[in-house]
């Protein structure tokens, strides 16, 4: 409405419409969830997730010495590094344009500044900041880059994964409870763990137990199955604690695993539909003439 109010002053009602739809039509290019182009979202996002993929790859290329050996090497990375910056600006720059199309947003100065400060757009802007800074500052912060990869994870969003991503979200917020219960009792046990090894070991071998934080390493480890084999009972006392910490740490840690196949299990008979069968007569579901019929 503000949009409007302020083109209409100064121009025609179709040039308005027009960069309305266009408004729209962008904020559906680069937000396919909401009003995405079957087709031309997904060429949009995937050519955004590769160019992502890419600069995480450079990014870790740039620490191998060989690849950095040769002036010609330092400007491909350099041009790379420059042409992906000004790509990722301009999505910056029409996202923050295009985001009062969302009702939440549709204040054309205000809505913008609230999207501005959103997760959402703070990792788009960390994408994006440390060139800039590097250019201002006059610091060498391109390994920052490696933020980019925080935007991956907000792609998810395409219309082909939000049923997924839904499901895992529903599984954890209605389990949440459960999963919390499941990490105070392992951390009690770790801590418990960790005072009776400590007191058990500590006179034998003090240069490795040589405090209950220290210890807690030696529980997180043992309990987890992983054994670097860097801390580890030698007395009787410890060893037959850590026979009893180890038995009982199997089967604590085994509950969020339980918590989180319960969970999936609910939630896909929440999102299957029975199968519905029809009357071959009249084409009514079965279960409505049957209601009728009683």
């Amino acid at each position: 409405m503000q949009d409007y109010f302020y083109f209409s002053i100064f121009i025609p009602d179709q040039t308005v419409c027009m960069y309305h739809a266009t408004k729209k039509k962008v904020h559906g290019l680069l937000h396919p969830e909401i009003v995405g182009d079957s087709r031309w979202d997904k060429i949009v996002n995937t050519f955004i997730i590769t160019l992502i993929i890419l600069n995480v790859i450079a990014v870790m290329l740039e620490t191998v010495t060989s690849f950095m050996d040769t002036p010609e090497e330092v400007a491909f990375f350099h041009y790379f590094d420059l042409i992906s910056v000004i790509i990722f600006t301009i999505e910056y720059v029409l996202r923050v344009w295009s985001s009062n199309h969302e009702p939440k947003y549709k204040h054309s100065v205000h809505g913008r500044l609230k999207y501005m400060v959103s997760a959402a757009a703070l990792i788009d802007l960390m994408a994006i900041l440390p060139f800039y800074l590097s250019k201002v500052v006059g610091f060498d912060l391109r390994v920052l880059r490696i933020l980019r990869l925080l935007r991956f994870f907000r792609l998810f969003r395409l219309t082909a994964y939000t049923r997924s991503t839904r499901l895992v979200i529903n599984v954890f917020k209605s389990r949440i409870h459960d999963l919390l219960i499941a990490f105070i009792l392992t951390s009690f046990l770790i801590v418990i763990a960790s005072c009776l090894v400590y007191f058990a070991e500590h006179i034998a071998q003090p240069d490795k137990f040589n405090s209950i934080p220290a210890t807690i390493w030696w529980a997180v480890v043992s309990l987890t199955t992983v054994g670097y084999g860097d801390m580890y009972p030698i007395t009787v006392l410890g060893k037959f604690f850590t026979i009893g910490i180890l038995m009982l740490g199997i089967t604590m840690l085994a509950l969020p695993a339980g918590i989180i196949t319960a969970g999936f299990l609910e939630e896909s008979r929440k999102i299957k539909k029975p199968k519905e069968f029809k009357c071959p007569h009249c084409g009514k579901p079965i279960n409505e003439l049957h209601n009728n019929h009683h």
